[in-house]
């Protein structure tokens, strides 16, 4: 028997300071039926909270707020047991502190002024386990981390994989979903997201973004 139900909605919390941004995103998200607004903060002191009552499948939290930023949000959501996936909101598309919070594992960086359409679909895009960074800076932001030491110690952590897995991180790297991978490399998405979680387990990776990091600081893509 075909189950024919639909499928349950994301739940998103929102955190933003300024009220009328935070409104519109709300608005924008509530507008797509496969998206639920569960609850919204004007700070990322009630984060921690917020999470641990409606248990969201994605936060999207703005990067600078007064007490508590984005950055502290995403440390203390994944230090969390059951962490969400956790996107930053940013009026700026080289704002050092988003740098600082895709080191510290959030998945996703999406601008302010994103356009309604994309922005509903990052969503979905980050509740299924992939990265989403808005694809305007995405290479200008990720270059900025190949700077240093960091080429050689990236190049040494990714010596860990099989050639099918670097072929694989490296199509992380450009931005491709996993449906795109298991097009360009003839795989099935079912043995993309298996090869995805051991490349995450073996570069010891929170998730598909600081893979990205990982294959930008070695060159790889």
């Amino acid at each position: 028997m075909i189950d024919d139900r639909p499928e349950p909605p994301v739940k998103v919390v929102v955190l933003e300071d300024e009220e009328l941004v935070r409104s519109g995103v709300r608005m924008i998200l509530d507008a797509d039926p496969g998206i639920e607004v569960v609850a919204e903060g004007g700070d990322g002191d009630v984060a921690v909270d917020l999470v641990a009552r409606h248990r969201p499948h994605v936060v999207l939290t703005d990067i600078q707020m007064p007490r508590v930023d984005g950055l502290e949000v995403t440390r203390r959501l994944l230090a969390t047991p059951h962490p969400p996936v956790v996107a930053v909101l940013t009026t700026f598309d080289l704002d050092e502190y988003v740098h600082a919070a895709l080191r510290a594992g959030a998945a996703g960086f999406l601008l302010k002024d994103t356009p309604p359409r994309e922005l509903a679909r990052a969503v979905h895009v980050l509740a299924r386990g992939e990265a989403m960074l808005s694809p305007r800076v995405t290479k200008r932001l990720l270059s900025t981390f190949s700077a240093g030491d960091a080429a050689e110690a990236a190049r040494r952590r990714l010596r860990l994989l099989t050639d099918r897995e670097r072929e694989v991180a490296a199509a992380v790297a450009r931005g491709l979903t996993n449906a795109e991978i298991a097009a360009d490399l003839f795989l099935s998405a079912s043995t993309v997201k298996v090869h995805i979680g051991r490349i995450m387990a073996k570069l010891e990776a929170a998730n598909r973004t600081q893979v990205a990091i990982i294959a930008h600081d070695a060159r790889l893509a």
